[in-house]
Formats: structure tokens, sequence, C-alpha cells
């Protein structure tokens, strides 16, 4: 179904204040919900938020406290069970299943909604069957019996026995929930072909990500109640993720895929009084210091970068991050002027951390700017020589930023930084007088690490 034909029709499901109560306990509260013919949603929140209630009770399993589910104009809980099973199938987070039949007869069972007590097996019955097996590629072992199979196998012939109830409505409980990431995938993507050709789909799906990337909308639930629905971009906010899960989460748009991508980063180390552990300049370019910048700010320093060009990996970033960068145009050289607002910023730092970045001409200006610096932390994960593309205008800039700083692998990068400005190791004058005393490597030497540099922090496993 097309957009334009889903804005004109009846959602396909519809609940209005809907409450739910087991025990005494409110699960669900008030909620509101329209969902549109031919859509996948997916139903997010935190355990316990209501998600697998709400599944059971638009498929009638659970009676509402108040309100009203529809599914097709029809109030479900009006309806008989086998009238139910013609409207809405059901995939359950659980795939054990208690009897020993083979595939094909546990495919089957997706058919019962439509015959009768006395009825026969009709030709149309074993044509849906047959449609299942082969839409979930679980043709090929139909004829094993279901405790022989994989975790994956059995979520596939489970899906299949929703396929062959053939109704409009598919619902699906955490689907992907102890798969490995190839069968996640899977799973997923036969879902989202499903929707393609105009099933309506609703999955409680625990991975924002994998929500993100296949679903339509998403329905975002916290204490029973709605905090947020629409499309994954009106929903996966930094916002409505800290109002639901109380997390500090950061969203941007994945660099392959263009989905909104979640990354849930530590609690910020700053002081009670909110003060910032100290002002850190990273240059970076081309998603060389998109990993810094996460870590340096979730260990709450206040952090600037650049210069940049506009649309560079490490830009949005750090604009998902809230941090100040220095930026010229897509593609162009680091102009005058931004190399001063390095220097600026490079001068008002604490300390300056040099990523493993690519330098050429266009860029040199950053390696310039960043020799005055106090501190000094550079992140070698590859010779310069191999990244060093101003020939020997990049050699003499980054020598001179090698004898004035010290070196690093992207893993010790925090543990650099707290030294350098503890001062442990510092002459006074932002030298290091012995490197090695903080696990450090000074001129290319590697030298073992003391108590003080563990790079095991919490930051960065």
């Amino acid at each position: 179904m097309s957009r334009g034909e889903r804005e004109h029709a009846e959602p396909l499901i519809r609940a209005t204040d809907l409450s739910v109560e087991l025990g005494g306990n409110a699960i669900l509260d008030g909620i509101d919900l329209a969902v549109d013919r031919g859509t996948f949603v997916g139903l997010i929140g935190p355990n316990g938020a209501g998600k697998t209630t709400l599944l059971k009770t638009v498929n009638g399993s659970l009676t509402p406290s108040r309100g009203r589910v529809e599914v097709d104009g029809e109030n479900v809980h009006a309806l008989s069970s086998k009238a139910t099973s013609r409207l809405v199938a059901t995939v359950p987070q659980n795939t054990s299943l208690t009897f020993d039949f083979d595939v094909r007869q546990t495919v089957r069972m997706g058919r019962t909604p439509h015959r009768s007590r006395l009825g026969g097996w009709r030709g149309g019955d074993e044509s849906a069957v047959e449609r299942a097996l082969e839409r979930t590629r679980t043709t090929e072992f139909a004829d094993r019996t279901v405790s022989d199979l994989s975790g994956g196998e059995r979520q596939r012939v489970l899906i299949a026995r929703a396929l062959a109830q053939e109704t409009p409505l598919l619902l699906l409980d955490e689907p992907t929930a102890s798969l490995d990431i190839n069968h996640q995938v899977r799973t997923l993507e036969l879902v989202r072909e499903l929707v393609g050709e105009g099933k309506t789909a609703v999955a409680a799906i625990h991975d924002l990500n994998l929500a993100a990337h296949y679903c339509d909308e998403l329905l975002l639930l916290s204490g029973g109640r709605v905090v947020a629905t629409g499309p994954p971009e009106s929903v996966l906010t930094e916002a409505h993720l800290e109002d639901a899960f109380g997390a500090n989460a950061v969203v941007a748009r994945h660099p392959v895929t263009g989905s909104v991508y979640v990354t849930a980063l530590p609690d910020r180390s700053v002081s009670a009084g909110g003060e910032s552990r100290g002002r850190v300049h990273v240059v970076g370019g081309g998603g060389t210091a998109a990993r810094h910048l996460y870590l340096l700010s979730a260990a709450g320093y206040d952090v600037s970068v650049g210069a940049l060009n506009e649309g560079d990996t490490d830009t949005e970033t750090a604009r998902s991050l809230g941090i100040e960068a220095v930026t010229v145009d897509p593609f162009s050289p680091v102009d005058d002027e931004a190399e001063a607002s390095v220097a600026e910023r490079v001068a008002a730092a604490d300390c300056v951390v040099v990523a493993d970045v690519e330098v050429g001409m266009g860029n040199l200006a950053n390696l310039r700017a960043a020799a005055g610096a106090e501190r000094l932390v550079l992140v070698e994960e590859r010779p310069f020589a191999e990244r060093n593309y101003a020939g020997e205008a990049g050699e003499e800039a980054y020598r001179t930023l090698r004898e004035r700083g010290v070196v690093v692998s992207s893993k010790d990068v925090l543990a650099a930084v707290s030294n350098r400005l503890g001062g442990r190791g510092d002459g006074g004058d932002g030298t290091s007088r012995d490197a090695g005393e903080d696990g450090e490597r000074r001129n290319g030497e590697s030298t073992p690490a003391s108590d003080g540099a563990s790079v095991d922090s919490p930051f960065s496993r």
C-alpha cells in the first residue's frame, strides 16, 4: 500500500484510552494507538514498560480494565478466539515448543482458525502452508521435528505458522531475542518484506538501532504510558531516551545506512558542582576523532574540535554531542581565519589531542596551530609516514608535535589526558621529562605502563 493510500484508509489497529491492570497494578495507562495498514511499527521501551502487555491486549489474550481495541474495525474483545485469530497472528518471544511435531505439522496449525470443527483439509489450506514454508525458507527442513532445530530456525517456523493464518496483522514479541546478529537481520528483513507486500506488523524490539533501521514508526513506552510515537527520527531523541530509559545517549545518523543510530554513553563524571574536568581541544578529521570526542565528553571534559570540513563524520559527531567545532566548507582547506580560530582554542585548552589523522596541505594548518599547546597527546595507530600527504612540511610539523607531546594508542587517550592534566611526568612547561613513567610513548619508543596510566578506564572498555 502506498503512502497516499494509507493516508486515506482507516487504521488497521485503533486503541483508545487503553488501560490494563494485573494483580492490582496498572501495567498500561491510557494508551491511544493508531496503526496504519501496510506499516511496520516497533514497540520500544525499558523492561517493564508494558510492551508485551500491549501486544497481548491487541491480540485479545488480555482484557483491558478500560478502553477498547479494534482491529480492522472489529472489537477484538467482543469476538470469539477463532474470529480474532483470523485477524491477528502472534509470534511469541519464547520459541520453545512443548510438542514434538515436525515443521510442516507445526505450520499447519496456523490454518486452525479457518477450519470448522468437522471440516476437512482443503486445497486452499495446503497452498497457504506451502506459501508460508517457502516465504520463510523452512521448506528445506519441513520434515524435521521442531526439537531438532536451532533457535533461529524455530523462530522462522513460528513466523511461518503465523503466515499460514493469513491475517492482515502480524504481532511479534521480541523476535530478535536470543538470536545471533545474522538471524536477527534475517528475521527483520523478512518482516520488512512482508510489510512491503501489504501486511501490517507490530513488534516489540529491544535493540533500538535495529528498530530504527527496519520500522516505519516507533512507539516508545515507559511506565505503561506513551512517551513518544512517530517516525524513528522524532521518537529517538536524547530527551525522549533520557525520559524513558534514564540514559545518557547520543543520537546521530549511521554513516553507512543513514538510519537513526543511538549510542549510550556512561554517566558524565563531572563533579557535583557541575564543574568541567578541564578543556581539551581535539584535532581530527575523517572520523578519526569521533571516539575521542564521545569519551572525553562523557568523562566530563569541556571539548572542542577542529578545524573540520562541513559534512565530515567528526563534524557530525561533534554536533550530535553539542561540542563546539571550528569548520570550513566541504573540500576546502583550512584558511587563515580557521587556523586562527583553532589557535585560540588550543591556547585556551588545558590539553590538545591530535588524532590518527591523515595530513595534507589542506589541513596542515591544524598541526601548526596544535604546536602552541601547553600539553599535547598524539594518537598513533599508523606510522605518520603512511598518513603524510604534505611532504617535508608535514614531517616537520609532526616532528615538532612529537618532540613536545606524548604518543599513545587510541585506547590510552583518556588515561594520557588525565595524566597530562594531573601534571605527572610534566616538567611544568607541558613537555614530558620522562614519558615512560606514565606508560606513554616518546619518539615512538614503547615503555611499560605504571599503575597510574592504566588503560582499563571505565570509559575505554
